[in-house]
């Protein structure tokens, strides 16, 4: 059993360990804890990395439990977004295959950053043939069973690019050298839904 928090649009190596076990249960009974993949995802455009962030009711300030958390629509975050996906994949190999998919997921107005999460999760298990059981945490465990793998906070902001990842084509690679471990969106748009291979040779 993995333990580990919701992202959104997760980064690679987030979604690899969804493959190293048979289920993984999601937290949603954590305090929400900013600077972290929650409400952010990292792409890459010709320019560089790009950040792109849920904004959530409360802000810096929001100390919620992570199911409580709101979604903030006060600005057009939503096309901004997808403005950025466009720029930054449109002539990638996979991009025609998963847009409306993805342009859905940002697009829809979600209450609750959860469920716009969770759906992105659900969505991802589907067509990447993910085979693990995705669940939330019924209550907060402060100790953990034996049986669970820790992935609480494993992958931040800060740090998600020093462990070894999957190597594959980017758009810009020859511009701007490979960029390790971005959001998923990334790796669907160059490679496709053949992640399963790409875990194997990791």
């Amino acid at each position: 059993m993995i333990i580990t928090e919701s992202q959104y649009f997760p980064c690679i190596n987030y979604v690899v360990s969804l493959f190293s076990d048979d289920a993984c249960r999601i937290e949603q009974w954590e305090t929400f804890r900013k600077m972290s993949f929650r409400n952010r995802c990292i792409i890459v455009g010709s320019n560089g990395l790009i950040n792109l962030t849920v904004p959530v009711e409360g802000g810096r300030n929001n100390k919620q439990l992570m199911k409580d958390v709101r979604i903030s629509y006060s600005e057009n975050w939503q096309n901004k977004h997808w403005k950025a996906i466009v720029s930054s994949y449109a002539k990638a190999p996979f991009f025609e295959y998963y847009q409306y998919d993805v342009e859905r997921l940002i697009k829809k107005q979600s209450i609750f950053l959860l469920d716009k999460n969770m759906e992105i999760a659900l969505w991802l298990k589907k067509v990447l043939k993910i085979p693990i059981e995705i669940s939330l945490s019924v209550e907060y465990e402060t100790v953990l069973s034996p049986n669970c793998i820790d992935y609480m906070n494993k992958w931040l902001p800060n740090n998600y690019s020093i462990e070894e990842a999957i190597v594959y084509n980017q758009v810009f690679e020859e511009k701007l050298g490979f960029r390790k471990n971005l959001s998923i969106i990334d790796f669907l748009f160059c490679e496709g839904f053949n992640i399963k291979s790409s875990v194997i040779n990791l």
